[in-house]
C-alpha cells in the first residue's frame, strides 16, 4: 500500500503536466534530435534574462553553487535544476529512513514514487521562487513585479521539470538532470580557459594589477604572456615570470588548476573502467556464455548530485535566514547553524558556522592563506563529502531498480543464469548481494574522495562539475554505443543491452 504521504500527493500527480512515454520503439536518430532540441530549449532559457528585474541588484545566493545546478543568475535558468535534485534528495532521505514505504518491486508503487518526486519538485520550484524574491535577490520588488517574477520562475521550472521527464522517459539520451550539467559544466570550463573579458585580480608583487593586465582566463593569459616576451606589447603591459602563471593569486585560474582538470579527467575515466565481472550462461544454449559487470560507480555520479544538491539548500536557505533573522550576527545558534554571512560584492559569503565548512573551497591556495581556519575548511568539506556520497550510494541501490533483487529478476527474465546455479531468483539475488551493496559502496567512496579532492584543489569551473562533466560525457558514449548496437541487432540485442 502506498504511505500517506504519497496518497497526499497523489492528486496532484493526476493534474501535473505529464509527458507519455513512448508507445513504440524509438530510433536513434529520433533520441538524438529530441536530446538536441532540449540542449537548445535549455541553452536559450539560459540566456534569456527575466523580465522586470535588474542583474546587478540584489543577492547572489547561488553563486557557490551555479555550476552544479545548471543555473544562471538573473535568466530563466536561474534556478537551475535545483528543485529537481532537492525534490530527489527528499524522496530519498523519506524513503531511506523509511518514513515513507514503498514497494519498488511493486510497479504501482514505483509510479507513485516517481509522480510524487515530480509533485514535489513542483512544490519546491514555487518555494525556492518565493524565498528569492522575499529574500531581496533582486533588490526590493513592488507586489506587481513580485508576482511577474514568480511566474517566470515558477513556469520556467516546470518547462525544465518536462525537459527532464521528456529525454528520462526515451524520447531522449541520458536524464534531463545530467544533460544540463555537463552543457553548463563544459561552458565554464572553456570560459575559465579563454576568458578575455575580465582580467586578474591580483597581479604579482611589484606589479600593479592595471600595469599586467592579463586576462583571467589561462590559456588566454599564457598566449598574452608569451607575445610579451616577444616584445608585442611589452611597453604598455609588461610580461610576468612565467612562474607566477602556476598558481597566480589563488582564485584566478593558473596552470596547476589545468593540470588538477585534466587529472580529474583521467581519475574518473579509470574508475568508470573499474568493474567486477559474474560469468552468466544463456539458459536456452548452454553453450553460449556472457558476463554481468558490476561497475565499481556503480550509482554513477547520483551520490555526488545529491551531496551538492544538500550543501546547495543548506547554504541557500541560511543566506535567506542570515539576510532577514540575524543580519549583525547577534544571534549565537545561527551564527554556528546555518551560519553567518557577510554581503562581499553582492555575494553572501559565510563567515561562521556551518554553512563557511561546507562552502566549496575556492583552490588550496586561498585556503592555506588562512592557516588553521583553512586548513579546518578543508577537512571537514572533504569528510563530510565523502561520508555523504557513500551514504546516498548505498540508499541509491536500493530505490533505483538497481538493487540485487531488480537485477535478479531482469537477468532471470532475459534468459540468464550463473553457470553452477539452478534457475531460481532468490539464489542469483543472493549471489549478487555478495557484489552490489560492497561495490555501490566502495564507488560511493571512493567518488566522494575525487568529488573533494578536485574541489579542494581548484580544478576549472568546479571540482565537482568537473567530475560530473566527465562521468556524464562518458555515460553518453555508452548510450550512444548501445543505441548504435541495438538498432543493428534488433529486440534480442536491445532486452540484453538494458541489463548491461
Amino acid at each position: 500500500m502506498p504511505s500517506m504521504f504519497l496518497k497526499a500527493l497523489s492528486p496532484f500527480v493526476r493534474v501535473m503536466p505529464e509527458v507519455k512515454a513512448p508507445d513504440r520503439e524509438v530510433s536513434f536518430r529520433e533520441k538524438a534530435i529530441w536530446t538536441i532540441v532540449v540542449l537548445i530549449i535549455f541553452l536559450v532559457m539560459s540566456h534569456l534574462p527575466l523580465y522586470g528585474v535588474d542583474r546587478q541588484a540584489g543577492t547572489d545566493y547561488l553563486w557557490a553553487m551555479r555550476v552544479i545546478l545548471a543555473s544562471t543568475r538573473g535568466t530563466l535558468m536561474e534556478l537551475g535544476i535545483g528543485p529537481i535534485v532537492t525534490a530527489g534528495l527528499v524522496m530519498q532521505l523519506l524513503s531511506g529512513s523509511k518514513i515513507i514505504d514503498v514497494d519498488y518491486s511493486n510497479p504501482e508503487d514505483r509510479a507513485n514514487f516517481t509522480g510524487g518526486q515530480k509533485v514535489l519538485a513542483m512544490f519546491m520550484t514555487a518555494f525556492q521562487a518565493i524565498a528569492y524574491i522575499l529574500g531581496n535577490a533582486y533588490g526590493e520588488l513592488d507586489p506587481t513585479q513580485a508576482v511577474i517574477v514568480f511566474m517566470q520562475l515558477f513556469f520556467a521550472g516546470i518547462i525544465v521539470i518536462l525537459m527532464d521527464e521528456l529525454v528520462q522517459k526515451g524520447w531522449g539520451l541520458g536524464s534531463g538532470v545530467s544533460l544540463f550539467i555537463m552543457t553548463n559544466v563544459a561552458g565554464q570550463v572553456m570560459f575559465s580557459m579563454l576568458n578575455i573579458v575580465e582580467v586578474e585580480t591580483v597581479a604579482p608583487v611589484g606589479y600593479p594589477r592595471d600595469a599586467t593586465n592579463l586576462p583571467k582566463g589561462i590559456v588566454a593569459a599564457m598566449i598574452s604572456n608569451l607575445l610579451r616576451v616577444f616584445g608585442v606589447g611589452s611597453e604598455q603591459y609588461p610580461a610576468v615570470d612565467a612562474a607566477w602563471l602556476f598558481v597566480r593569486n589563488g582564485v584566478d585560474p593558473g596552470i596547476v588548476s589545468l593540470i588538477i582538470t585534466f587529472v580529474i579527467f583521467g581519475g574518473v575515466l579509470w574508475l568508470e573502467s573499474v568493474r567486477v565481472e559474474i560469468p552468466l550462461q544463456y539458459a536456452r544454449y548452454r553453450g553460449m556464455k556472457a558476463k554481468y559487470p558490476i561497475k565499481l560507480l556503480y550509482t554513477s555520479n547520483i551520490p555526488v548530485i545529491l551531496a551538492q544538491a544538500l550543501y546547495a539548500n543548506i547554504i541557500f536557505f541560511g543566506q535567506i535566514i542570515s539576510n532577514n533573522f540575524n543580519r549583525n550576527g547577534t544571534n549565537v545558534f545561527l551564527n554556528l547553524f546555518p551560519g553567518y554571512y557577510e554581503n562581499v560584492e553582492g555575494r553572501m559569503v559565510a563567515t561562521e558556522g556551518f554553512a563557511k565548512y561546507i562552502t566549496p573551497p575556492q583552490g588550496i591556495f586561498s585556503l592555506l592563506n588562512e592557516g588553521m581556519e583553512g586548513i579546518l575548511h578543508i577537512a571537514f568539506y572533504a569528510v563530510l563529502m565523502v561520508v555523504l556520497c557513500w551514504g546516498f550510494a548505498k540508499i541509491w541501490v536500493d530505490i533505483s531498480g538497481i538493487a540485487p533483487r531488480d537485477v535478479s529478476r531482469q537477468l532471470l527474465s532475459s534468459g540468464y543464469i550463473v553457470p553452477g546455479f539452478r534457475r531460481s531468483e532468490k539464489v542469483l539475488e543472493r549471489l549478487l548481494s555478495r557484489y552490489i551493496p560492497v561495490v555501490a559502496g566502495l564507488g560511493g567512496f571512493l567518488i566522494g574522495v575525487l568529488a573533494a579532492s578536485a574541489d579542494v584543489l581548484g580544478a576549472l569551473a568546479s571540482g565537482t562539475g568537473i567530475l560530473l562533466m566527465v562521468s556524464i560525457i562518458k555515460q553518453y558514449y555508452e548510450q550512444i554505443a548501445k543505441a548504435q548496437l541495438s538498432e543493428m541487432g534488433g529486440e534480442g540485442m536491445a532486452g540484453l543491452l538494458d541489463i548491461f
